[in-house]
């Protein structure tokens, strides 16, 4: 199944899109400091049942930026471009940072968000901002002439990657360098968000995914799914930051499974 690419013209800018298949309308948002490429392999497993609609973040991959970075202003811009295609409702489906922004458009705006997919979302709460407060963001390297900065980067990331694959590294190389210092601010942007007061909003049916590789996210999964009304949760044995695209077969099937229980119109 073909994979066709875009530009919407939005009120908030013109953002790139990764669409595939007909039906109802899926929206894939991705992890910092990622682009829809995330999920180049998981769009033509949803496309043979809905219409999958990957798009890049504003400021990420080819999507033009915002003046200010928040989670706040990335969820309207992903309201903006449903509304730029006539979308009035659809399934949310975010990874990482992209969970993150998911989260808020189903509190912000309950109305376009039929269902809510939550996958390796770490829970933000005072506890955790205040533990990264004034760190390092894992994506944030120093450049340096003689490119040393990008083993760097490479290095820093390579221990949540599964050993050996080179490829996923490399994808996650070039979304990076694309990002400029987004790259290591989108980290930022998630640790200021006030998500505890957020959780409780959410209405819709909603998917907790667990990746028990993922050290970051897996821990507070449970939690997540806690503190969601009639949450449930699956968990990805073997997965790991990088799962929709290190394990893509799983991932799909733990979506798909979800979206045959829930009534959609």
């Amino acid at each position: 199944m073909n994979i066709t690419r875009d530009f919407i013209s939005t009120r908030c800018g013109r953002i790139h899109v990764a669409c595939c298949g007909s039906g109802f309308p899926l929206l894939l948002l991705h992890q910092t400091p990622r682009s829809w490429n995330e999920f180049r392999e998981v769009l033509p497993l949803l496309g043979q049942r809905y219409r999958a609609i990957a798009m890049d973040t504003v400021g990420f991959g080819d999507s033009e930026p915002v003046p200010e970075n928040s989670i706040e202003r990335w969820a309207a811009a992903a309201i903006a471009l449903l509304d730029a295609l006539a979308i009035p409702r659809a399934v949310v489906i975010g990874h990482h940072t992209g969970a993150v922004i998911a989260l808020e458009m189903a509190a912000s705006q309950p109305q376009r968000v039929a269902a809510l997919a939550l996958s390796s979302m770490s829970l933000v709460d005072a506890e955790r901002r205040a533990e990264h407060a004034g760190k390092r963001p894992i994506d944030e390297v120093e450049p340096r002439a003689d490119g040393s900065h990008l083993s760097e980067l490479w290095q820093r990331r390579q221990p949540y990657y599964p050993p050996g694959d080179v490829a996923l590294l490399e994808c996650f190389m070039i979304d990076a360098l694309k990002a400029g210092a987004l790259a290591a601010e989108g980290h930022r942007v998630v640790n200021r968000y006030r998500m505890e007061e957020r959780l409780p909003l959410i209405a819709c049916p909603t998917l907790v995914i667990g990746a028990d590789v993922d050290p970051h996210a897996y821990p507070s999964a449970a939690r997540v799914a806690a503190a969601i009304p009639g949450s449930v949760m699956t968990v990805i044995r073997g997965g790991g930051v990088p799962l929709p695209e290190q394990m893509p077969q799983s991932f799909t099937e733990a979506l798909l499974t979800f979206l045959t229980d829930i009534h959609l119109g």
